[in-house]
């Protein structure tokens, strides 16, 4: 049976997607990808079919309905009675509900976000627009998975359905040792550069950390502002911009940080409720944490022992943190951190999409 998984991007980075697809094709399922050319479409390998869209707006409020009509134009050429539909954020759902409501086939929706709760929506037109889509059609799919209990949870109280599965966005174990501390110590910030991530904040917290560099790796809108902020409060040699890094070599830095950043700010509930793959990231390295004071990510940091919460965004308290990891040092949280890359790993997640997918296809 054939799965046609289609995303909002331009697949390069989505690591979460590509592990999905990954799974669907060890498990025998014929796979094909759709996504777009949002944000470049850089060359890129898979061994299964993929389609990147054409897009021509240039703001995503155009965009994306822009996408949404011609995924309906490719998943009507694409689809038979022998196909499922896998789809991922709301982005994507209105196309594959109605193909599969006209063929009567099986939908599997993924939502790596509570969207209408995210920072960039919020108090404008577009949060009412993704609240319709979710209040009309949550409640007619039968076969949801989301990234974090804190999300399912909400979503049930939010809109009256039966729990979603929870397939949290963890990295494939990686099986290494955890790398030796250099004399400079290196603090890690991993993922898309804009605002509401605490980056700005890790920045000025540089004043008060000595011997070190804060490495920021990733691509995103505010970049330049943020290395107008290291200059403006004198930090420039602290800090180092990587930008946007291939999934490889991202894997080949991540083992090199002494800490890892994970410091969103609460700026709406799907941050807050949220568990970036960051942290994940950082543990199957074997490199420490410090996160926020949020459910999910409080749960893994204090709950493994591997690393430090922040109870706010203040530059001088975030650095007292970071501090704190720097001192007690890698080897000072090894084992918990060797526990814990055991146990967060994605052989521990993936079983759950497949019995999402197989309940969904002997439903029909």
């Amino acid at each position: 049976m054939r799965v046609i998984v289609s995303v909002f991007s331009n697949l390069f980075t989505d690591q979460r997607v590509e592990k999905t697809c990954q799974t669907l094709i060890d498990q025998g399922y014929d796979v094909e990808l759709i996504g777009n050319n949002w944000g470049g479409a850089l060359e890129m390998q898979r061994h299964y079919p993929i389609t990147r869209i054409s897009l021509t707006s240039k703001s995503l409020k155009f965009a994306y309905p822009e996408f949404m009509f011609k995924l309906y134009k490719e998943l009507k050429k694409r689809t038979d009675k022998n196909s499922v539909l896998y789809s991922n954020d709301l982005e994507t759902l209105i196309p594959n509900f109605k193909i599969a409501e006209q063929l009567n086939i099986p939908l599997v929706f993924d939502s790596h976000e509570m969207f209408s709760e995210m920072p960039s929506v919020q108090g404008k037109i577009s949060q009412k627009i993704w609240k319709w889509v979710e209040r009309n059609y949550f409640p007619k799919l039968n076969n949801i998975i989301t990234a974090s209990d804190s999300y399912a949870d909400w979503f049930v109280k939010e809109y009256d359905i039966a729990r979603p599965m929870v397939v949290r966005n963890l990295p494939r174990q990686q099986y290494r040792e955890q790398q030796e501390s250099k004399s400079q110590k290196i603090i890690l910030y991993q993922g898309w550069l804009n605002y509401s991530r605490g980056i700005d904040k890790a920045i000025m917290a540089m004043q008060y950390v000595e011997n070190a560099v804060l490495k920021i790796a990733g691509g995103g809108p505010m970049e330049a502002e943020f290395r107008a902020i290291a200059k403006q409060y004198d930090v420039l040699d602290k800090v180092e911009f990587l930008g946007k890094l291939y999934p490889s070599d991202l894997r080949k830095i991540t083992p090199t940080a002494d800490v890892g950043l994970s410091i969103e700010e609460n700026k709406g509930l799907s941050y807050y409720y949220s568990l970036p793959n960051k942290i994940s990231d950082y543990i199957q390295a074997k490199v420490p944490v410090v996160v926020s004071d949020f459910p999910e990510l409080k749960k893994i940091a204090l709950g493994y022992q591997v690393g430090e919460t922040i109870e706010n965004h203040d530059p001088k308290h975030l650095a007292e943190k970071i501090n704190l990891v720097l001192n007690k040092g890698k080897i000072f949280y090894k084992k918990n951190l060797d526990k814990a890359a055991q146990e967060l790993s994605w052989e521990h997640e993936e079983q759950k999409i497949i019995k999402v997918l197989e309940q969904a296809i002997h439903k029909k």
